[in-house]
């Protein structure tokens, strides 16, 4: 079992090819453990959990570690418990989807990564089915997460769009949002993320799923710092949801009053615009 960064078992034995082990969470550090097993000549493993992140990581690891090895999840508590055969899912899916799914699990919303509003794993997995260009995209980005080529991330941003409407032909997800908004009359939170929204999502999708679950069935992985993919703050990190300026202070010009009078200090006035066609002041109004 895990004792710090190391291995404690009983009886004793050589531990070194599982310990010391980097891995910073319980999900992963297991499938270090299965590996182990493994190679020791287990093949029929089960393992215990209630976090949909253990089972993707187990159809992943049973897949890369193949050999006729029955993988076995235990999953759910009361009513809902129930054994997930993850070697027969690997099976189904194939070694590329294998491979992915660890990255679209990610990028579709995990314990660290958020969800794309209103848009389910379901919804997520039909659209994945239909593109193998995304497969490909997702498994460059676990193999080399540092390599963010524009096609790649051209092939993510898509396939986002194609999330909150299947019938669009755009490439661009701000010409996606501005589509659906006055075209087909959305509401705004119901818009998929600006680009530059959507480009630090990416970044800690690539952070969790192409760092800390790229290896696996090793004891070691890289752990980068989070400032530089999608995360701000070190005191207590919090997701950089953009680097674009709010509405508010970036759009002074969408200020508008609901004054009935004067406006010798109303909204427009205190950030230094006129009153334009959109106030409700009458023709007294002095801030013209």
């Amino acid at each position: 079992m895990t004792d710090g960064t190391g291995v404690s078992c009983k009886p004793l034995r050589e531990t070194s090819a599982i310990a010391p082990c980097n891995h910073e969470e319980a999900d992963s550090r297991m499938m270090v453990h299965v590996t182990d097993a493994f190679h020791r000549g287990y093949k029929k493993i089960q393992i215990r959990s209630v976090d949909t992140d253990v089972v993707v990581l187990a159809v992943s690891t049973v897949s890369e570690l193949g050999g006729g090895l029955e993988l076995w999840v235990a999953f759910g508590t009361g009513k809902d418990f129930r054994l997930i055969a993850a070697h027969e899912i690997a099976e189904s899916l194939g070694p590329m989807r294998c491979y992915a799914l660890p990255m679209f699990h990610s990028l579709t919303g995990c314990d660290t990564t958020s969800y794309f509003q209103h848009i389910g794993k379901r919804t997520a997995w039909k659209i994945w089915k239909l593109s193998d260009m995304l497969t490909t995209a997702l498994c460059s980005l676990r193999k080399d997460p540092k390599n963010l080529q524009d096609n790649i991330l051209q092939t993510v941003e898509r396939f986002v769009i194609l999330l909150y409407d299947r019938t669009s032909s755009v490439e661009c997800i701000d010409a996606a949002r501005k589509d659906l908004f006055v075209r087909k009359g959305q509401q705004l939170s119901l818009l998929p993320p600006t680009k530059a929204a959507l480009y630090q999502h990416i970044l800690r999708s690539i952070l969790q799923a192409g760092f800390h679950w790229s290896r696996l069935t090793s004891k070691s992985c890289d752990h980068p710092s989070p400032g530089l993919w999608g995360w701000t703050c070190p005191e207590k990190w919090k997701p950089m949801w953009t680097l674009l300026p709010d509405a508010a202070s970036s759009c002074k010009e969408l200020i508008h009053c609901r004054c009935r009078s004067r406006c010798i200090d109303c909204k427009c006035a205190q950030a230094g615009l006129k009153c334009i066609a959109f106030c409700t002041c009458k023709g007294d109004c002095e801030n013209i």
